[in-house]
Formats: C-alpha cells, structure tokens, sequence
C-alpha cells in the first residue's frame, strides 16, 4: 500500500457521494427547520396561546433579578428566565423530529418495495441431449 498525504485522504473523504449527499441535507435540512420554526411560532402557537388566555408563549418568562434603574437609565437588565422560549423551541424540535421520522419511514417502505425480488425465472429449456436421454428412458419404460 502506498503511502498518502493528509491531503489526498481528506480529498478522497470529501469528494465521495456520501459526504456531498450529507452536506446538502444538512443544508436543506436547516432550511427546513426555519420554516417548521415559522410554522410553530406564527401558525400554531398563536391559537394555542389564544385557548388558554391570550398569552404569546416567547414572552413567558421568570423574573429572577429585576432591572436595576437609576435617573431613568437601565444600569443593570433584569435577569430571566425565559421558560416561554424553551416551550417554542421544543415544540419546533417535536415537530421536525415528527416530520423526519415519517420522511424517513417513507423512504423505507420506498425501498423495501424495490427491494423485493423479482418472480423466480423460468428453469432452462432442456438441452438436445437432455430431450434425447428422456426419450430413451420413456422407450425402455414401455418395453418392460
């Protein structure tokens, strides 16, 4: 085995079908997560907040140090804990966890139907020699 450089195994690595097929789905994929992300925050939330008193779940937080403000200047921001933001974000992550299982799950099922072999083939037609022996046999049977 020859020797390589570094830089011939990461160019190797790289440019495989597999590292590229990643990278793009890792692009999409964050594509994809700012839409769900939009979806939740402007599509489901707002009604959900709504049922249950018209509160806007990213403003939800926990005071735990208030501002400090002297001559009507902020000194010190007040300290949260913004349990609100945690609520959307694991609501964004349930449903793109959600949408990439039934994605996958469908390329699954995809594949287990190619995956299925085809009807067994046809035996071979006997050959010559093989019709001939047949014959002889059959001729022997009726002699005895």
């Amino acid at each position: 085995m020859g020797k390589t450089t570094f830089l011939q195994d990461f160019k190797t690595f790289a440019m495989k079908g597999n590292v590229i097929d990643m990278a793009v789905g890792v692009i999409i994929g964050g594509a994809f997560g700012k839409i769900v992300s939009s979806v939740v925050a402007d599509i489901i939330m707002p009604p959900i907040g709504l049922l249950v008193g018209g509160v806007n779940f990213t403003d939800l937080k926990m005071v735990l140090k208030p501002a400090v403000v002297q001559d009507g200047q902020e000194v010190a921001a007040a300290v949260t804990l913004n349990y609100g933001n945690f609520m959307q974000v694991t609501f964004d992550f349930l449903i793109i966890a959600f949408s990439v299982f039934l994605f996958v799950r469908l390329l699954a099922r995809l594949n287990h139907k190619k995956e299925k072999p085809a009807a067994p083939a046809a035996p071979p037609a006997p050959s010559k020699e093989e019709l001939l022996l047949t014959e002889i046999r059959d001729l022997l049977k009726e002699k005895k």
